[in-house]
């Protein structure tokens, strides 16, 4: 991959455990001193995988990537609830999970295989009147997001350890694991939340031919110190 082709450059970045996708872009944009750097798709901070960057004036098709379905791998634990769905905040919920058969667990799966409608999580990167939904639900403020249409095209659980349920997504753009996980919990009458989640795909793009940020800051970094 050239990485200063005068078209710029599409990066394929392993995004790491705790880095947000702000931190990732940051990173390259310094290394390559790239005028222009932007993901297509944000990536929680508690989340790894794939992540696409734009450069230059391949900036210009951030919205291409950004709409191409999705494939995710995770984890979510039936019987807790956090407010963010995932491990960035305190356990707020506890809820029993006794009468959770496999005859539920599958009726509940299949439920959300097609067209569903779900509402962001109140801890995303929603914009609510200018400003980020997290940033106002960590200050405590009353937020209303309105719910949306998204496809889920694929949905493959395996209960062997539950309450622990590993899971396989392959959705369009918009959707919201943590939403899936909430409702998943919701639909089961108990509560659940994301203990693990891997971006793997978008579109034809594949966290397999990704590298990682520090790897790939010091590649860049060598070879703009080469020109």
């Amino acid at each position: 991959m050239d990485y200063f082709d005068e078209q710029g450059c599409v990066i394929l970045v392993d995004k790491p455990l705790e880095w947000t996708s702000f931190d990732v872009v940051n990173k390259i944009r310094y290394s390559g001193k790239f005028k222009k750097v932007g993901h297509a798709g944000t990536l929680d901070p508690l989340a790894t995988g794939l992540l696409i960057l734009c450069a230059g004036k391949k900036t210009k098709q951030i919205d291409t990537f950004q709409a191409q379905e999705k494939e995710y791998t995770g984890k979510l634990v039936l019987g807790k609830t956090t407010p963010s769905v995932d491990l960035e905040t305190e356990f707020d919920g506890e809820f029993p999970v006794e009468h959770i058969s496999e005859e539920d667990l599958e009726s509940a799966r299949q439920s959300f295989t097609g067209f569903i409608e779900q509402t962001p999580p109140v801890h995303s990167a929603v914009k609510v009147k200018g400003k980020r939904a997290y940033e106002a639900a960590r200050k405590g403020e009353e937020i209303k997001l309105k719910s949306r249409t998204v496809e889920i095209k694929e949905f493959d659980i395996d209960t062997s350890n539950f309450p622990e349920v590993s899971f396989r997504v392959v959705c369009s753009k918009g959707t919201y694991i943590r939403s899936l996980v909430s409702d998943f919990g919701k639909a089961l009458k108990s509560g659940a939340y994301m203990s693990e989640l891997r971006r793997t795909r978008i579109g034809e793009f594949s966290v397999d031919d990704a590298e990682g940020v520090i790897e790939l800051a010091d590649k860049i970094k060598e070879l703009r110190e080469s020109l």
